[in-house]
């Protein structure tokens, strides 16, 4: 265990840094191959129910009840807040007692009509007396239709007191006391259905010239990330692509729908949508053999003389951590040098070695160190 740690350290020491002491410059030096990577490329994304509604009330008065609180979950119908409402039950009634006496007035017109067609059918009275009589219930029965229907306005206007909730969700922020005077132009809430999310993200205008070629079903299944860094348990799929190009930023934006079972995912949320995708061909070197200088990515590449060259190299933006997928600057069969690259210099020879026979000597130089070399090799 302890020959382990020794050679762990020496290895780290070999690493982005310097190399171990074995001298005669020998260096591992690997040859570039092809192979096929498994690559992702994230994009920014928010998160949104799949349907958020505001909540507003559609006449002016002061809340008397508040019957939710911040994020309780709500089915549709329910009623979320009361606006005093005793104005328009006073309304209602009076309302009601207008039907009542056209109604009345209805019952006493048709009776009337009923007699007076009977009197007509004896010849008592005249055609103009039975058309009068006629058009006094007609009449009635119009104004009681009115009345009707200011009742029905009145209990409408009622009910409008009473604000509930058009769909299933959860309750949003409440920026109303009980007390306040609210009108139409008053937020009181959001409800949000949250069993599925969409969330929204953008591509390049490229990458969405390439997603209409090939179509959204054939996007693998995408994951998404949470802003601390997390990932949701469910993956998700990409179901829209917006037909416009903002034409301010040049992208395009597209949406995954993503279940909710848990109710992990709440709307108004943010993270980061990532798409997996494989490249086949491609060269990967280890992180460790690349320096950076000024956003520029560089190996040591070894030519013929055993000279090596301080070489840039480009690669793809998306990493997984430990290796970069190069798009540029190295070639298949090209050799670099795998460790100790901090103190190489460029045009300087060297001893190549395969990176096997370079941790074996790095075995060997573990097992050889006197117990002053272990101590200063494990403060280093």
């Amino acid at each position: 265990m302890m020959l382990a740690a020794i050679a762990a350290t020496l290895v780290s020491c070999g690493g982005g840094g310097g190399r171990p002491t074995f001298g005669d410059n020998e260096y591992p030096v690997t040859t570039a191959g092809t192979s096929s990577a498994d690559m992702q490329t994230t994009y920014p994304a928010s998160i949104k129910g799949i349907q958020d509604v505001e909540i507003r009330p559609k006449l002016q008065g002061f809340l008397t009840q508040i019957n939710v609180k911040e994020g309780q979950t709500v089915s549709a119908g329910q009623t979320l807040f009361v606006i005093d409402n005793n104005t328009y039950q006073a309304a209602v009634r009076q309302a009601q007692a207008a039907v009542n006496t056209a109604q009345q007035g209805v019952n006493t017109a048709q009776l009337t009509y009923e007699n007076s067609k009977q009197l007509h059918a004896n010849k008592v009275i005249g055609d103009y007396e039975l058309q009068t009589s006629q058009n006094s219930y007609e009449q009635a029965k119009a104004q009681l239709a009115q009345a009707q229907a200011a009742l029905a306005n009145a209990k409408e206007q009622l009910g409008f007191c009473f604000v509930k909730s058009p769909a299933s969700g959860v309750v949003g922020t409440l920026p109303f006391k009980k007390g306040a005077l609210v009108s139409g132009s008053n937020v009181l809430t959001t409800v949000a259905n949250i069993s599925s999310m969409e969330v929204y993200f953008s591509v390049t205008e490229k990458e969405a010239m390439a997603i209409s070629q090939s179509g959204l079903d054939n996007i693998p299944a995408v994951k998404l990330q949470l802003a601390d860094g997390t990932i949701y348990a469910h993956e998700g799929k990409v179901t829209k692509m917006s037909g416009v190009i903002d034409a301010a930023t040049g992208s395009v934006q597209l949406i995954a729908a993503f279940q909710n079972p848990e109710k992990q995912l709440k709307s108004g949320m943010t993270g980061q949508v990532i798409i997996p995708r494989q490249s086949n061909n491609v060269i990967i070197v280890p992180m460790s053999c690349v320096s950076e200088v000024q956003n520029k990515k560089f190996v040591y590449v070894l030519g013929k003389d055993n000279k090596v060259k301080y070489t840039e190299i480009q690669v793809d933006p998306q990493n997984d951590g430990n290796t970069y997928v190069v798009t540029g600057g190295l070639k298949a069969g090209d050799k670099f040098v795998t460790n100790g690259i901090t103190k190489l210099n460029d045009g300087m020879e060297i001893v190549p070695i395969t990176p096997e026979r370079y941790q074996q000597k790095i075995q060997e130089q573990a097992k050889a160190m006197s117990a002053g070399d272990i101590v200063g090799a494990m403060k280093k």
